[in-house]
């Protein structure tokens, strides 16, 4: 398990947490930040890595899989990986 993991997560910080590993895997420019994974040219390699990246900063596993079925944009991945944490956007 990782010590570097957030103690207590709220849906503030899966937001925060996030949008930043997005921005730095998908490299999104600031025209384009309601784009979704494929919009942003994401590829097979980029969805490992938001999802590893979710998984060691966030402690919260969600599948690759999920990614390429739903092709999300950042807002619809926040609160794909706040339901897999059981975290309500209204908290």
């Amino acid at each position: 398990m990782n010590d570097n993991l957030p103690s207590e997560l709220s849906f503030s910080l899966i937001e925060e947490k996030v949008g930043e590993i997005w921005r730095r895997v998908l490299d999104v420019p600031e025209d384009l930040a309601d784009a979704t994974f494929f919009d942003l040219e994401g590829e097979s390699i980029s969805a490992v890595r938001l999802v590893s990246r979710i998984e060691e900063e966030l402690g919260i596993a969600i599948e690759v899989g999920d990614i390429f079925e739903e092709d999300p944009n950042l807002e619809s991945l926040i609160l794909r990986v706040a339901a897999a944490a059981k975290i309500s956007s209204a908290a």
